[in-house]
């Protein structure tokens, strides 16, 4: 990366969902039509290649968005083009907006990188679990939970928050603890850990005494800009006003627990929502950030053990730092790129292979595509 099985009929995907690849809007005003047509072109290859229902992309420049583009169908039956405000679920870019809350929390005198979690004392306390703790979890920091490094309860195998779809959040904490012994010393060993993201929504909600998403939308997204975001519904029935259909050959879009997985992978937005949050947390000095310049580099900069991996956030040593969320029907990319460049590209469909590489490859080649920004 540069910035590095349940059949559902209705959801088949045909050659006929594809006819139209062509943007869904005219030029935008300020670029040259040939940098427009060479970005269509390059976008139109990459959805032919993987059958792509609909796509949204959006970059920004210097802090201000001046890229808008979408392409094909947010329903493909009904002939309904993805536009602007098309919300798709984002999955693990969920993970960056906990991260910031986090910090903030942090920030604001609440919490501490090295508080514990679970045990007398501890953030979370013996609220959750029936069975004494182990001393490696008691060990979890808040820290470890935001670099993957709490010792397991990772998503290589038996990841937590896809299995036992008839608990809610309280009782698959609670069965994890008792079930899931850890394997590794907290602080020793990264492994991607949906269910720490989990913990850390719940950590939100203990310090500041409201609901998660609540606390997100006031003090992480409002400051930003942003109105749009919400936890998404679990079924086709439950879509949301603006939001895109999901197409999945493999696996059913809509049989996940969309509200369970809240702060690790639950949020729907469009890319303006999240290239509007990236131009907020990126250290550039064209808009004021919503954090600290001293906590977006503590947020930045990754651990010894796994350093490509921040808190909440890929990072490399171009000082680029962005996340990826895949889930059945869905793929979607956030990224700062360390050239004073914020970008964003969703997708309503998801491929094996390489699909995530190319669709990360795809946004350099449409920057790359413009030769003369407005």
């Amino acid at each position: 990366m540069k910035l590095s099985l349940l059949l559902f009929s209705c959801f088949i995907l045909t050659a006929e969902c594809f006819a139209q690849t062509h943007a869904n809007q005219p030029a935008p005003v300020g670029f040259r039509s040939k940098d427009i047509s060479a970005v269509d072109s390059i976008v139109n290859t990459f959805m032919r290649k993987y059958d792509v229902p609909g796509l949204s992309l959006v970059i920004a420049q210097r802090d201000t968005i001046k890229l808008v583009r979408t392409y094909g169908f947010a329903d493909s039956a009904k002939k309904q083009p993805v536009d602007p405000d098309s919300r798709f679920r984002i999955a693990s870019v969920s993970k960056p907006f906990t991260a910031a809350a986090i910090m903030q929390l942090i920030e604001r005198g609440k919490l501490k990188l090295t508080d514990h979690i679970f045990g007398k004392g501890a953030l979370l306390g013996t609220t959750y679990g029936s069975k004494p703790y182990t001393e490696r979890v008691k060990a979890i920091t808040v820290e470890h939970l935001l670099e993957h490094l709490g010792g397991g309860w990772g998503n290589s195998s038996e990841d937590p928050m896809f299995m036992h779809p008839e608990m809610n959040q309280a009782q698959l904490i609670s069965w994890t603890l008792d079930n899931q012994p850890l394997g590794h010393e907290p602080g020793t060993n990264f492994e991607y850990s949906n269910f720490g993201y989990c913990l850390l929504g719940r950590v939100i909600e203990k310090v500041s005494g409201i609901k998660y998403a609540d606390y997100v939308r006031k003090n992480i997204l409002q400051p930003c800009g942003i109105t749009t975001m919400e936890i998404g519904g679990n079924t086709l029935a439950e879509r949301k006003p603006k939001e895109v259909l999901y197409y999945d050959k493999a696996e059913n879009p809509y049989t996940m627990d969309q509200r369970r997985m809240d702060s690790h992978g639950g949020w729907i937005a469009t890319p303006t929502d999240l290239v509007n949050f990236l131009t907020r947390v990126d250290k550039f000095p064209q808009q004021p950030d919503i954090l600290k310049m001293e906590t977006l580099t503590t947020m930045f900069t990754a651990p010894a053990v796994s350093p490509h991996y921040a808190k909440g956030w890929a990072v490399n040593s171009s000082n680029n730092y962005w996340h990826n969320g895949s889930l059945p029907g869905e793929q979607a990319l956030a990224a700062r790129i360390n050239q004073n460049y914020c970008w964003a590209v969703m997708v309503n469909t998801r491929k094996e292979g390489d699909f995530a590489r190319d669709l990360d490859e795809l946004m350099w080649k449409v920057k790359g595509a413009i030769k003369q920004w407005p």
